[in-house]
């Protein structure tokens, strides 16, 4: 666990602190907090994640420290001396383990809702949302008109969208207050053409 991740947390800590030595000692103390959680028994599903935010709450300590120590003072805390907002000083949210596993679950619902697409709905959307292709590239690779590439690639988003919204709405589908185009053909109305 060390030699993978202690020259990422070290640059992350330094980053934020500006200074490397401060950023070292850090560093080493929340390796020994995670060890030591280790240790203990504690089961440890994601070590990176324990270690950043091991990290982050010990900065927050520090600016913590700072502020107590220097409540007096009229000039703000600098970088130098460990202070700086404590927002300032958290690690990236995609490390959060609620946010790490909340962007899993969605990956894994948006994978399945590409995997079950129709063989040329599913093509259309890979070829423009994943390859970059354009749509007339991708009507001239597939043998199809670019309109039906449109729909295809439309088709998919809808999907895609549907199954987020449920995610969002804890199973239900329905109340998304997001305009979305390509609705036409479901409910039998014109689309609704862009504002000009």
């Amino acid at each position: 666990m060390f030699d993978r991740y202690y020259r990422e947390l070290l640059n992350f800590l330094a980053f934020k602190v500006r200074d490397r030595d401060t950023a070292a000692d850090l560093a080493q103390e929340s390796f020994a907090r995670v060890y030591a959680a280790q240790k203990s028994g504690t089961a440890i599903r994601d070590p990176r994640a324990l270690l950043y935010r091991t990290a982050r709450n010990l900065l927050t300590d520090g600016y913590r420290r700072h502020a107590v120590r220097h409540a007096g003072d009229t000039a703000p805390p600098t970088d130098e001396d460990g202070g700086g907002e404590p927002d300032e000083q958290a690690g990236p949210d995609a490390l959060e383990p609620e946010t790490a596993l909340a962007s899993r679950q969605r990956f894994e619902a948006i994978a399945a809702i590409v995997d079950g697409l129709p063989p040329r709905c599913r093509e259309a959307f890979i070829l423009v949302k994943f390859d970059g292709l354009s749509h007339a590239e991708v009507a001239a690779q597939m043998g199809i008109a670019v309109k039906t590439v449109e729909m295809q690639v439309q088709i998919a988003l809808d999907a895609c969208w549907d199954r987020l919204d449920a995610l969002d709405n804890g199973g239900d589908s329905g109340g998304s207050a997001r305009p979305r185009r390509g609705r036409a053909r479901k409910t039998g109305a014109p689309p609704e053409k862009p504002e000009t």
